[in-house]
């Protein structure tokens, strides 16, 4: 079942609208907050439109009671052209991360008219067999299943957890900002009034009728994932690019399953070179 009535999708926009728009779609349980305010500036001081917003069940988008969302991966999907219709927007670039970037991929298939290019980071191929490719490392699995113990409407445990599933995920070529993470956390928790919802993202279905048609991707794709991501190991962004005509692939050493600062520069340049270049 899927819902009928359109939820609320709460977005926000940076830059001058008169340059490409390009939006920022986030993975599971993340709010828009997860696409930081000054990365997001860092790519309109280079001449683009930039948005983001809340996906269904975080921030202050829709919630529903939590384990069984009224809705699929196809209808977030719609969820990211109705961001650019309130904005007025007929087409733009697209970038999603982790779950996020594999809506991205349903958003090429599914609107192709309304994706100019397309940008996946630290994600996963859809509609393909990956039982051959490395799957998620035992100590991430590890790190994961502990929030199976986590009260989910307790603030403080929501918050540790949350911390240490950063720190799990982390860059292993960067120093790792605790104090930093765990502020975020609480500002994204507080924002939020809570996490609950969000784990709705875990039992999501959709995307069936889109199996084995990734070639049928259009917009030119550029692929970002770093080489020591312990959720998607890199090799899951290489098959993404070989399975669409004329896709490139920048490879962050080190990197974890995160937007670093410290690898800002080089996310946004390719990001920025891709989009200019259509």
């Amino acid at each position: 079942m899927t819902t009928t009535e359109r939820p609320k999708i709460i977005s926000e926009a940076v830059g001058d609208p008169a340059n490409p728009p390009l939006l920022l779609i986030m993975g599971a349980m993340a709010s828009m907050l997860w696409w930081p305010e000054a990365f997001c500036r860092k790519l309109a001081g280079a001449g683009l439109f930039v948005i983001r917003y809340d996906n269904r069940d975080t921030g202050r988008s829709t919630k529903y009671p939590p384990g069984a969302p009224p809705y699929t991966f196809d209808d977030m999907a719609d969820d990211a052209m109705h961001v650019l219709d309130d904005h007025g927007i007929s087409k733009a670039h697209v970038v999603g991360m982790s779950m996020g970037g594999m809506i991205a991929q349903l958003v090429a298939l599914k609107h192709p008219s309304r994706v100019i290019s397309l940008t996946v980071i630290s994600s996963s191929p859809v509609g393909i067999d990956t039982s051959d490719l490395p799957g998620t490392t035992e100590a991430y699995m590890e790190q994961s299943a502990e929030g199976a113990k986590v009260d989910w409407s307790d603030r403080g445990q929501v918050v540790d957890f949350m911390v240490r599933d950063a720190r799990a995920i982390a860059s292993t070529a960067h120093p790792f900002d605790e104090a930093r993470m765990r502020a975020f956390v609480e500002q994204d928790y507080d924002r939020s009034g809570g996490l609950l919802s969000a784990t709705n993202h875990f039992v999501l279905n959709g995307g069936d009728a889109w199996k084995g048609r990734l070639h049928e991707i259009a917009a030119p794709l550029l692929v970002i994932h770093g080489t020591a991501d312990p959720i998607f190991p890199v090799e899951h962004g290489e098959a993404l690019a070989e399975a669409v005509t004329g896709a490139k692939i920048i490879r962050i050493e080190g990197g974890g399953h995160e937007l670093h600062p410290e690898d800002w520069d080089v996310i946004v340049a390719g990001i920025v070179a891709h989009a200019h270049a259509v």
